[in-house]
């Protein structure tokens, strides 16, 4: 099933296997794309073995900015070198994504000369940080620069693009009960409420790039902690999604972090993609210590998703997306 191809929207990939965002802390202090990015999706890249590439997180404004060496998407000066990242990657025969994101919270006003806004006034959890909380005004922005971000992806020439909400960033502190303490609408006593941010940027974005640029979401589903969310808050949030226009379900973890605590097994997130699987009717990407062919391939015969990120074996071995793509035939 490994080779086998698969339609996000109307965007068909050539295999199941993704490269999923993975930050190289490359770019210049601006943003800018360097030689050396663009060299290392060139070696990744190459001989088109990898169905999707999803490129590292990219701030769609300074506020944004989660830490130095990041890329950019914040402004129309970045597309030019966004364009030609693109045409590496397409010349190698692999499709690109690119994943646009907020560090809310997590930012770090030392790096980006701008206050912190979060969700809420309220500690981070792995930091104990207190960042202010947006206004609806900061919000407002936030949606308008998600959009313009999206927007100079299709110019540059990605495939699609993926909304992050995973890993503790900012769409994630809106979704997970930890970080929102809101009373307004956008308040976590409802599902909808913790997923109103992300309807909004689902349904503006897609407006800008129309019916036919997929939109994917990095959602953080398990924040896997007392008070955080919950494979049953998965399950319903997956299906909100779906409703509200995402064409692809990339599964990570919440304040967790791309790990899952205590669970050593290939997949760490399989039960939540395979239960996100079965009420919906868009394609789901598994990641999380995916190192063997053999571990991807028995993942997808057993239900468990339909798309397979393998991130850090590809990070240490440029060949390995070659060797388990020749290995299963």
């Amino acid at each position: 099933m490994l080779n086998n191809s698969i339609k996000i929207g109307d965007l068909t990939i050539k295999n199941r296997l993704v490269m999923p965002p993975m930050a190289t802390a490359k770019a210049t202090d601006d943003g800018q794309i360097t030689k050396q990015i663009f060299d290392y999706y060139h070696e990744k890249s190459f001989g088109g073995y990898i169905g999707l590439i999803i490129t590292e997180h990219s701030y769609v404004n300074l506020e944004g900015k989660a830490g130095k060496g990041q890329i950019s998407i914040a402004d129309d000066t970045n597309i030019t070198g966004l364009k030609e990242l693109t045409m590496v990657i397409h010349e190698n025969g692999t499709k690109v994504m690119a994943q646009i994101s907020h560090a809310g919270g997590a930012a770090n006003s030392e790096t980006t000369g701008k206050a912190v806004y979060g969700a809420s006034a309220y500690p981070m959890p792995k930091t104990g940080f207190i960042p202010l909380e947006m206004s609806l005004a900061d919000i407002h922005k936030v949606i308008h620069d998600f959009t313009n971000a999206a927007i100079r992806a299709k110019q540059a020439g990605f495939d699609g693009v993926e909304i992050h909400s995973a890993h503790g960033y900012l769409l994630n502190q809106f979704y997970s009960p930890l970080t929102n303490k809101r009373t307004d609408e956008y308040n976590a006593q409802t599902l909808n409420g913790r997923l109103k941010l992300h309807k909004e940027i689902i349904k503006s974005v897609r407006n800008a790039v129309g019916d036919n640029f997929p939109i994917a979401i990095r959602l953080g589903a398990c924040d896997y902690m007392d008070g955080g969310s919950t494979l049953q808050d998965s399950i319903a949030a997956a299906k909100l999604l779906e409703h509200a226009g995402v064409d692809l379900l990339d599964i990570s973890g919440g304040f967790c972090g791309f790990v899952r605590p205590d669970y050593k097994e290939q997949g760490y997130f399989s039960e939540i993609t395979q239960a996100a699987k079965a009420v919906v009717n868009i394609p789901v990407i598994l990641t999380g210590g995916i190192t063997e062919a053999d571990m991807a391939e028995l993942l997808l015969k057993n239900g468990e998703a339909d798309l397979i990120g393998v991130g850090r074996a590809i990070m240490k071995n440029s060949l390995w997306a070659k060797e388990a793509i020749t290995k299963i035939g």
